[in-house]
């Protein structure tokens, strides 16, 4: 036969910890569970050509890296530099590191938390003098020397520490895709930047180009002018056209070096040269821009994933405002060992414990914890409509960006014609002139239709890329690493 167990005075303390620990891990946590939101989603972009390439299998514009996206190598590199050093990227990195840290903090209320304590000290009272009856008391000195463990704990019965922590969760969440926004607006900006750059360029080319040919062309009538074919208006209106092509090489080239410093900045770097690559004209892009679904959208999107987030959070807070109803459960225990002499602090009879458990009810607040709920409640329906607004902006945006990206194209195809009938017409009204058919004032007229085109076309060709990135950045595209 067994012997009978025996009463174990550990164990009356283990269960009653136990039993704490099962009801605050058991507790319900108050507040409502996030649900998403309903939000009107098309069944397909305003603006999505007919035959989208999607349907035929290929990925959507938002789904490809932006390597995939930008072929030419050295904006490839410049944006994996921005990506590195820009400082609007560097300070998004460090807000994800402050919400991760704050979830840290949040997240060790669930938890008891458990302090030690050490203490040595070594008195001296003073001798007494002699009382009415002769009496007195020498002077002696004591020492006291105490170590002990304190623990605290409040029980998170009703879920206000995990709701608490559901809400920082969210937060952190919130700051790396808002983080991931920021990228996608940097390499965005960082495409702009160097395709306005390289049309710069090219309307450099095109204003030098024009010039040296005026130059020559004014050197031709000032010899028609020196042997009577011509008259000195004919050569006036040709030194318009040289002075006016001249005139427009200065303010280009500061636009240049302007860009370059927006384009240096964006790179987190000084104001410096920036390295080209293509040629504005010879930049790849597709026709056809494949869209992709647009209820994807709501998962890809940077900035509709941050709104939801914060959304969570906010939704969180509501249980945490309505925790404060209940009582607060706390549990607290000491336990240590105090003594006069060192050697005998860790003998049996030195050492000391406590143990106690408190409750907390709110009896009169004058309405602070209700007001406290209703502040959540508004709070989560703002962020709600603020998520919706987010999802309705970022369609339009998409349908903004594929209208743009095409109509863009077919006003590049018109304008390339008009440039070839001007080129044409400039050609035909310069032999004219030499076969003594016209006045000088015709090839004037034609020379500067002809210039105006060739710029026009050039910004036609930054208007379809523009659009293009634009479109990149709407669909979501750009925060893929």
């Amino acid at each position: 036969m067994s012997a009978p167990a025996r009463d174990d005075p550990r164990a009356r303390v283990r269960l009653p910890a136990l039993g704490a620990l099962v009801l605050s891990l058991a507790g319900c946590a108050v507040g409502p569970n996030y649900t998403r939101p309903g939000a009107a989603v098309p069944d397909a972009y305003r603006g999505t050509p007919a035959g989208d390439a999607t349907t035929g299998g290929a990925a959507a514009l938002g789904e490809q890296k932006w390597w995939e996206v930008f072929q030419d190598e050295q904006l490839r590199q410049l944006i994996a530099a921005a990506l590195q050093q820009n400082w609007d990227a560097r300070i998004a990195a460090t807000r994800v590191f402050q919400a991760r840290a704050q979830l840290g903090v949040t997240r060790a209320d669930q938890f008891p938390r458990l302090t030690g304590a050490a203490q040595a000290a070594r008195q001296r009272t003073a001798q007494s003098p002699g009382g009415p009856g002769g009496v007195s008391f020498p002077a002696f000195e004591t020492n006291l020397f105490e170590g002990s463990l304190s623990l605290a704990w409040e029980l998170d019965f009703w879920g206000r520490f995990r709701r608490a922590t559901e809400g920082a969760r969210a937060s952190l969440l919130a700051s790396e895709w808002g983080r991931q926004a920021v990228l996608t607006t940097l390499v965005a900006d960082v495409a702009g930047a160097y395709f306005q750059l390289r049309e710069l360029d090219l309307e450099l080319e095109i204003s030098e180009r024009t010039l040296r040919s005026r130059r020559e062309s004014l050197e031709l009538v000032k010899s028609q002018e020196e042997q009577g074919a011509a008259s000195m208006l004919d050569v006036r209106q040709s030194e318009e056209l040289v002075f006016t092509a001249a005139a427009a090489i200065p303010d280009l080239e500061r636009r240049i070096e302007q860009q370059e410093n927006f384009v240096s900045i964006l790179l987190g770097q000084n104001p410096a040269p920036v390295p080209r690559g293509r040629p504005v004209t010879a930049q790849p892009h597709p026709p056809v821009v494949p869209a992709g679904l647009p209820a994807s959208l709501l998962e890809r999107r940077p900035d509709i994933r941050q709104a939801e987030q914060r959304l969570v959070a906010a939704n969180a807070q509501i249980g945490v405002a309505k925790a404060a109803y209940f009582p607060q459960i706390t549990l607290t225990a000491t336990g240590g060992y105090q003594s006069t002499a060192l050697s005998s602090l860790f003998t049996g009879p030195a050492g000391m414990w406590a143990v106690a458990g408190g409750l907390t009810e709110p009896i009169f607040d004058a309405g602070r914890i209700r007001s406290t709920v209703r502040l959540a409640e508004a709070q989560q329906q703002e962020a709600v409509l603020v998520y919706q607004q987010t999802i309705q902006q970022a369609f339009r945006e998409v349908s903004d960006g594929l209208v743009a990206y095409r109509k863009t194209r077919e006003f590049r195809l018109q304008q390339e014609l008009l440039t070839q009938s001007a080129q044409d017409a400039a050609r035909l009204s310069e032999s004219r002139y030499r076969g003594g058919a016209t006045s000088y004032l015709e090839v004037l007229d034609s020379d500067t239709r002809y210039l105006s085109a060739e710029l026009s076309l050039a910004q036609a060709e930054l208007g379809e890329l523009e659009a293009l990135v634009q479109l990149y950045r709407a669909l979501g595209g750009g925060w893929q690493l």
